[in-house]
Parts: structure tokens; sequence; C-alpha cells
């Protein structure tokens, strides 16, 4: 109906190019997330994906991502909520890869029918890795003395004040392996024969962007308005899908709560450790 009713309307008055939305999906992905710093993961994507997904005139939905990983659980389920939107509004999805689409990152990459990066762009780190400190001696030095009491004799494995117990690591690798494997299957599910035969692919390493085209673990150098606009038409329009903005007035990938004078002071003090630890993950691909 809509479209009948375009084409009684004068040439100079009917919308010219089809409108693509986009969706930016940037950040370290967790649960949770706070003003001081944001998150992707389920609760801050879905609405946005819903919204880009709804737009009926549509023949593709777009996504840029930006992500050095984080929560494997948050990364699939984006991943799942992207698929399912998909099939259901019967739309293509072109991803975009920004600075990193790693590991959960690039888990969430793999929902899209093609895969597009820029030459310099990292991708890949197909692995599981779990980190953390330990302070065994830390106590005893500032005379503290640790009390911990469980009904489970494995209640406190992993235990950061205590010292590292052979059987916490090797269960923990178990799990591991687990996620790992996961990872192992939705890549090739997705990817399928377009993957080289390669051993190294599912072993954690990353690459470029040039290297990840040879490796079939992205579909091709591609900077989005020039392939979209290439693909649609040069007069196709990006509608950017926004969502909330922080507390500094910076957009972020979903609904943004009003926070309180407690919680403002508790992220707050937070928020030095959080910078750290993201600024860690970003490091980690040389960003």
């Amino acid at each position: 109906m809509a479209g009948f009713l375009t084409r009684l309307l004068p040439k100079r008055l009917r919308k010219k190019g089809v409108s693509i939305p986009v969706v930016r999906l940037h950040g370290t992905i967790m649960a949770g997330g706070s003003q001081f710093r944001p998150a992707l993961n389920i609760a801050t994507v879905a609405p946005l994906l819903e919204k880009a997904f709804s737009k009926k005139d549509a023949p593709v939905v777009a996504i840029s991502i930006n992500s050095p990983g984080g929560s494997p659980v948050q990364s699939r389920q984006i991943f799942q909520r992207i698929r399912s939107l998909a099939e259901e509004k019967d739309k293509r999805v072109l991803m975009f890869v920004e600075d990193v689409a790693a590991s959960g990152g690039y888990m969430i990459a793999l929902a899209g029918d093609e895969i597009f990066v820029d030459p310099t762009s990292i991708v890949g780190s197909i692995g599981v890795v779990s980190g953390g400190f330990g302070f065994p001696e830390l106590l005893k030095k500032i005379g503290v003395e640790r009390r911990v009491y469980t009904a489970g004799e494995n209640k406190v494995i992993l235990d950061p004040f205590q010292p590292e117990k052979e059987g916490d690591i090797e269960y923990l690798k178990t799990l591991q392996l687990e996620i790992h494997k996961v990872f192992i299957e939705m890549v090739k599910m997705r990817r399928g024969e377009r993957l080289a035969d390669e051993e190294t692919i599912f072993s954690g390493l990353f690459w470029t962007g040039l290297r990840g085209v040879d490796l079939g673990l992205v579909d091709g150098i591609g900077e989005m308005r020039e392939t979209l606009k290439r693909r649609y038409g040069p007069e196709a329009k990006l509608e950017l899908i926004g969502g909330g903005r922080n507390l500094f007035g910076r957009r972020v990938p979903g609904v943004v709560s009003q926070a309180g004078a407690t919680e403002l002071a508790a992220g707050a003090a937070s928020g030095l450790a959080a910078t750290l630890e993201d600024k860690a993950m970003w490091s980690r691909y040389g960003l």
C-alpha cells in the first residue's frame, strides 16, 4: 500500500533512494554496565536491533562492530538475536568491522551474511581466556586473617587469596574448552566452505583484515557508506539507529537509566578500575 501511494505522488515529492538502518555496536561485551562504563549486552542492544529490523522498506540492516570481546554469553545472545530478527523479517545483514572484532566481537560479527573490514582491522582471536590476580601473601603482610566457611568443598575454588590449586586450574580449563568448542562450531556453521584450511584459525590468534579475507574469516575489504551506495544506489541513505546518552552526553548502545547521587558516587569510585580493565582489553590488539 505504501509503495502504491508513493507512486501517486509527483516525482519531485517522492522519497529518493532506499533508507538503510545502521546499528553501531562499540565497546567491551559484558552484563550490566553503568553511566561511567557503557557496555555491550543483550539488554542494551536489543532495542536498537528491534528498531532497525522493523524498517519494512529497508532491503538490508547494516551493523558496525568495534569490540575486543568480553562475555561469551552476552556475545552469543547478541548473535542469536540478530540472526533471529534477520530470519523473522527476511532481511540480509551486512557487518562492517571498525578497529577490531576479536573474540566475542568476532562472535557477534558472525551474525552477518557478509563481513567487511578495513585492511588494518583486527579480526579473529577465536578462543577463550580467563584472567585475574592472586594475593595469597598479601593478607599476611598487612596483618589480616582470612576466614571463609563453606558447605561444599569447591565453594572457594580459584579464591584469589589462597594459593592456586592444580585441580582448580584443570577444572577451569575444562570449562574453557567447552566454550571454545561452541565458538568453533559457530564459526564453522556461519563461514562454512569460505574458511581456509589453516589449523591456526581456532588457536586464538588474530589477524589484520587483509589476512582475514585470505583465511575466510571475513568476505572482503569495504567501508560501510561506499559499499552500501555501490550496492543499493548512490541515493541510498544511511539511517543511524541511536540509543540513549550517558552522563557525559555520549550515545551508548541502549537505554541509559537515571542514576541517583549514591549510584553516581559509586560509579566514580570504580571508574578508574573499569577504565584500566577496558584499556587492557583494547591494548591486547594494539589499540
